[in-house]
């Protein structure tokens, strides 16, 4: 973290400077860039992104009267908590969170068919796959993390509750093309009218916005209804504070999620099938329900439940929006976006795989440094197309997914298939039952989906097909920048070089050198270095704005070969020690070197003569490129970023 760039400042650096010309956030405005409806996690993701530009005038406006004190969702994956540490908050996570190391797959015992054993224990993410853990925290803490960092925000954005969007209307003619009529709560109502030149829909599964902007979540009706509770129980069942899945012979599957503190614990539970058309409403369920079948599920283990925190009913439905934002499929070349839906407003499944709030938060960061980039005219407004093809697609992958896993889940257990005995278990069809190891062999198989590590970005404007993917097999293009442990050359700091691809909208080049001396003739480090400090072809000096600091819009890192001690600082390329702030002051954080126990040339594969790669400002990688390819770094950024004259 950098801080005092702009002169000595005591106190907390979490908390930014005001901005001198910051939009006043007391009340609507009459006019906004950008307006954010809702204030579940896909919201506030967006809010808190963009409260980081004074000159984007953002609100958000939420219809509860106040913060969320409970919430539903409560899995964090090792993806999103990468996303967290980028807002700057992993650490406030990590430091409460359960993490969850190893999951438990339980089954009918053989031999007493009335009673569950163990079947499996599992390390529940792969080793290597991240730097984070998988991670259970309650959704209303996330909340007051995301919204810590808009009040800490140099626009210090606070949301706008008890506001109702009851109307939307899009002209395109006009300079906020998006009307949006808000009534907000008191006695009396009051109507109020906000123009806006984009609207995001983060309201939920039955968003106003979606209905208003004409569109439908369509899909499977629900068919199963499972309950939820998170409770304070005294247990002899071994595994409560290990994720577990639980199949029983005849009372149905339970999943344990042990939480935060210690004690408290989340149980799923299943819960009878639902007739065609029948909602789980009419069946009147009570939390004493849930806890009588958690009881039978877990025979012969004890169950005594002595105070629920939060219990609800849900069924299972997987639906889809077929576009998330309003232009029309004929008119994709002809209009461009302006209102947009995100999170559950536009795709819904169930909760078991913890997915929801994650790809949710997810969606809005894709969103969000697109939305900057064109609001401050550094990047061209077709980029806003990107972000309904880019979401849909892992949408759509995630509804499949989920189709599947609560398929399995909720299945009857039966006996695995012997050879020569396609029935399995002497009278029921395969197809009537899910065979426990089977589905302990899919849970395994999309852990990486489910950690959020799979993403995986079609070739666009803004992800390159890569022709020099070899030169760094580990770093895919299209997917997560997966960040590996590096040395910090000035001062000898190991730390993880993922890290500096912060939510800050900035665009990262990071070079990993050629095996030569950096500092000698037959590098390819000093050529680079010198063609973007002062070729009028390079990418940095077409983007950055006259009087900027000149990583504001590009961030270049480089990355060595050598050990740190071999290295002199002052003989490297005065590129990599730019001069920033009103003092002229040096960052002396943009080299590293190999960690000695885990070289990360090794670890990702990247080639001893050197490469280039580019990370999107949402941390996914954009291209590779040969070290000496200047023209293709050229003309990648060429079709990204507009010459900021």
């Amino acid at each position: 973290m950098q801080f005092h760039l702009e002169g000595f400042r005591p106190g907390d650096p979490a908390i930014a400077v005001p901005a001198e010309h910051a939009p006043a956030t007391d009340g609507l405005p009459a006019e906004v860039d950008v307006l954010v409806v809702g204030c579940g996690p896909a919201g506030l993701t967006l809010a808190a992104q963009l409260s980081q530009f004074p000159d984007i005038t953002t609100r958000i406006v939420e219809q509860k009267t106040g913060r969320l004190v409970l919430g539903q969702a409560d899995g964090i994956a090792c993806r999103t908590m990468e996303m967290f540490h980028a807002f700057g908050f992993s650490e406030r996570v990590l430091k409460e969170a359960y993490w969850v190391n190893e999951t438990t797959f339980w089954e009918p015992d053989p031999d007493q068919p009335g009673t569950i054993v163990r079947g499996r224990r599992i390390i529940d993410t792969e080793d290597g796959l991240s730097e984070f853990p998988h991670v259970i925290l309650n959704q209303a803490r996330v909340h007051d993390f995301l919204l810590d960092v808009m009040r800490q925000s140099p626009t210090r954005l606070e949301p706008d509750y008890a506001c109702r969007v009851v109307d939307l209307a899009v002209d395109r003619s006009n300079d906020h093309p998006v009307t949006v009529t808000i009534e907000r709560g008191g006695d009396p109502v009051e109507v109020m009218t906000v123009r806006a030149r984009h609207v995001v829909g983060c309201d939920g599964a039955r968003s106003a916005v979606r209905r208003l902007m004409g569109r439908t979540l369509d899909g499977d009706s629900a068919n199963r209804a499972w309950g939820v509770m998170d409770v304070l129980a005294v247990t002899d069942f071994p595994d409560i504070r290990l994720k577990s899945t639980i199949h029983s012979t005849d009372e149905g599957n339970l999943l344990v999620i042990p939480r935060e503190g210690g004690h408290l614990v989340r149980l799923y539970v299943e819960l009878d099938e639902l007739d065609e058309g029948e909602r789980i409403r009419s069946r009147d369920l009570t939390s004493d329900h849930l806890v009588a079948a958690a009881q039978r599920i877990l025979h012969p283990y004890e169950l005594a439940v002595h105070e629920i925190a939060w219990w609800s009913v849900y069924e299972i439905g997987q639906r889809l929006c077929d576009r998330f934002d309003d232009v029309p499929d004929d008119d994709r070349d002809g209009l461009l976006p302006h209102v947009f839906i995100a999170g559950d407003a536009c795709h819904t499944h169930s909760p078991k795989a913890g997915q929801g709030m994650n790809v949710s938060m997810r969606d809005t960061f894709n969103l969000g440094w697109k939305l900057a980039a064109v609001l401050r005219g550094q990047s061209p407004p077709e980029l806003l197309h990107t972000y309904s093809t880019e979401r849909h697609a892992v949408a759509q992958e995630l509804i499949d997914f989920d189709r599947e896993f609560a398929r399995m889940f909720s299945a009857p257990p039966r006996a695995a298939a012997s050879d020569g005995d396609a029935r399995g278990d002497g009278g029921q069809e395969p197809g009537d039952g899910v065979d426990p190891a089977d589905f302990q062999r899919y849970f395994v198989k999309k852990g990486r989906f489910t950690a959020g590590t799979e993403t995986h970005y079609a070739p666009s404007a803004i992800t390159a097909a890569a022709p020099a993917q070899h030169l760094a097999r580990g770093f895919v293009v299209g997917m997560r920048f997966h960040s590996a442990p590096v040395v910090r050359l000035a001062d000898a700091k190991p730390v993880h070089l993922g890290h500096v691809v912060e939510a800050d909208g900035r665009w990262r080049v990071i070079v990993f050198a050629d095996d030569q001396d950096p500092t000698g003739p037959t590098s390819g480090i000093p050529t680079l270095c010198d063609f973007l400090a002062h070729d009028p072809l390079s990418p940095v000096l077409r983007a950055t704005p006259a009087g900027s600091d000149p990583d504001a819009v590009i961030d270049v890192r480089a990355v060595f070969q050598q050990g740190h001690r071999e290295l002199a600082l002052d003989r490297m390329p005065p590129f990599l020690l730019p001069r920033k702030g009103r003092y002229g002051l040096q960052d002396y954080e943009k080299m590293f070197c190999p960690d000695p126990a885990a070289d990360v040339f090794d670890l990702r594969d990247i080639d001893r003569g050197g490469c280039i790669v580019v990370v999107r400002p949402d941390q996914h990688v954009a291209t590779v490129l040969a070290l000496d390819d200047h023209a293709g770094l050229t003309a990648f950024f060429a079709d990204v970023l507009l010459d900021a004259a």
